[in-house]
Formats: C-alpha cells, structure tokens, sequence
C-alpha cells in the first residue's frame, strides 16, 4: 500500500504545480489593451488610410450598416444618362467629351455630405412627379474647364485654378446652364420608365446648406467622370431612396416592361372567358316571412299572394347576391322586367 500512497502523492503535488504555473500566467493574460492596440482593432491607428484600406471592427461595421436594397433598373437608367450625356455635352461644349460611370454605391446622407470635394457647385433639383429634391455636385476641375471651354480657351492648356475665392456670377451662371442640360438629360433617360420633370431650384457652395434630407437617410449616388481631352472632372449625382419611393416598383425589374410573374396572354384569356360565362339571374317578385306550422299545412293547389303589382320594383339576384333593382311589367304573354340601377355600386358608394 505505501507504493499506491506514494503514486498517490505524487499526482497531487503535479496538480499542485499546474495550479500555480495556471495562476502566475494569469495576470499576462488579463493584460489591458494599450490606447495604440485599441485604435489597430478598430482601424484607426493607420494615421491617413484610403476608405477601401479599412480594417478591424471598423469594416465590420460598415459592411453591415449600408446595405441596402438594390434598383437593377435604375443601373440601366445611369447608363442611358451616360450615353445621351456624352452627346448633349458635344453640342454644349462644341467639344470631343467623353463621359463615363465611376461607380454606384449606397451611403447615407450625412457621410456623403462630410465627404464631398470642395470647393464644389450644390445644385438641388426638385422631382416634380415625385415631389421630393436630389443633389448634383459639381467639383472644382469640371467647373473651371467648363468655364475655359465656354469662353474659348486654348486646347493643350489646363484650365486656370483660382483657389481661395468664391465662384463669380459668371462661372455660376455657365454651370447653371451645364446643370440645366444634365437634369434635361436624366428626364430623357428616365423617360422609357417613367415620365419626370427635373427642375433646377438653387445653387449652393456649401453643403449644410444643401441639406435634402435627413443625415441618417438613405441615398443612392452615381459618380461620373467627363472627359474633355485634356480638361474635365466629375459630376456626382444623389438621389434618396425617398425620392425614388414612388417608382421603386419600376426599378426593382429585371428589364423594361417586367411584369412580376404577371401572365398578360393567360389574363387575357382568362377574361374573354368570363366575359362568354352563362350566369343565371333570379328575379325576387316578393319575400315572405310563414309560420313554420303554415309551410308544413301547405298542399299541391292552395294559393300564395304575391303583394307585387304591375310596374311595382322587384330584385335580381345572382344566387345570393342582389345585383339590380327593376320594374316589372309585361312584353307579350311573358313578365318582364326593366333594369333601373345597380344595386352592389350603390351599396358601395354609400
């Protein structure tokens, strides 16, 4: 037995010391987080990073907050700006533009208005239609080379950049007559889908003042590049969900003139056959409320007196439903009856 004791002892004191080594590494391993490994895991320790250079709980995050329900539809809308665009801006400019789609994200409307490039030109437009505003900025390389093109600059040369002053009644006014011809054009490629009026309502330098909608909203934003040969610059155009609300249902289709599972032949055909379906109608002369004593009396030959007269109003129904109201009478030797008003509309309406 002093051998079993001994073993014994022996795996109690090895537990023992796996104790104490488990309680000296203890402390090492409850270690508070420093400032500099908090901000690492949250993506904020990298100084100046691009936005697609995220990392941490940070990107988390925003993967899950904007997400947001995708418009199929309004893509091909953006394209068909793209290419009415690149020609209504030839004509405008008397120039070789070409303009292209840099991409089509969703944000909030308070992050892009912190993150617009200024200086910039705030165009709001009103959606007639759908009664609500969009954005359109227009930033500073695309507002100078405009103006340099309008007054008969030089090809070659780059557009002269004045920065630190505010915009001149001239410069507005050029890019109030660009902003014109692009709200122009996204009618017209909205136009296959839609009609809509997009009306110009005021220009703006500063974003607080071109607040459309609530920070935390949902927007749609499209930025698109136009090039000038050696001149040119961006035009980014924003658009809430809000505004796009009254015809989310055209922009959630697959292509133009989507039906969502709606047959049109079989709905066709389905309606001519109702239309040659035979109904049977009753015509009510008179109701009657009997004892139950004299229904069960009653005999082949015995009489019951309809309180209904000549020209008097009678019902027609269709099984247990009343359908109109009419005057009896007679055509030949058969009752007839002339239909006078619907009954079911007149129930409605009251």
């Amino acid at each position: 037995m002093s051998a079993e004791e001994d073993d014994l002892a022996a795996s109690w004191g090895a537990a023992l010391e796996q104790e104490e080594q488990a309680e000296t590494k203890a402390p090492d391993a409850a270690r508070v987080l420093n400032q500099a490994e908090i901000d690492s895991l949250l993506g904020f320790g990298g100084g100046e990073q691009k936005q697609d250079e995220q990392s941490g709980i940070e990107r988390i995050v925003s993967a899950g907050l904007v997400s947001y329900e995708r418009l199929p539809m309004l893509e091909i809308v953006f394209d068909r700006l793209v290419r009415i665009m690149s020609t209504s801006l030839r004509n405008f400019t008397s120039d070789n533009v070409e303009v292209g789609i840099d991409s089509i994200v969703s944000l909030r409307f308070g992050d892009y208005l912190n993150s617009v490039p200024l200086p910039a030109m705030l165009a709001v437009f009103k959606v007639e239609e759908w009664d609500n505003f969009g954005l359109l900025v227009i930033d500073s390389a695309l507002i100078y080379s405009i103006v340099d093109v309008l007054l008969g600059g030089r090809r070659g040369t780059a557009a002269m950049r004045i920065e630190g002053r505010p915009y001149t009644t001239i410069e507005r006014t050029l890019v109030e007559r660009l902003i014109t011809v692009v709200l122009k054009d996204l009618s017209d490629a909205f136009s296959p889908l839609t009609p809509v009026t997009f009306r110009f309502e005021r220009l703006e330098v500063n974003p607080r003042f071109a607040a459309i909608s609530r920070l935390s909203n949902a927007c749609i934003l499209s930025k698109l590049r136009v090039d000038m040969e050696d001149r040119g610059g961006r035009i980014e155009l924003l658009l809430p969900y809000a505004t796009l609300e009254p015809v989310r249902e055209l922009l959630l289709q697959q292509f133009m003139g989507e039906k969502f599972g709606r047959d049109s032949i079989w709905e066709t055909h389905l309606a001519e056959e109702l239309r040659h379906t035979e109904m049977a109608l009753d015509v009510v002369l008179d109701e009657q409320t009997m004892p139950l004593s004299t229904i069960v009396n009653l005999r082949p030959g015995d009489r019951i007196t309809l309180g209904c007269a000549p020209g008097s109003p009678v019902r027609l129904r269709c099984g247990d439903v009343p359908m109109f109201e009419a005057e009896l009478g007679r055509r030949e030797n058969r009752l007839a009856v002339r239909i006078g008003r619907e009954l079911r509309r007149a129930q409605s309406m009251a």
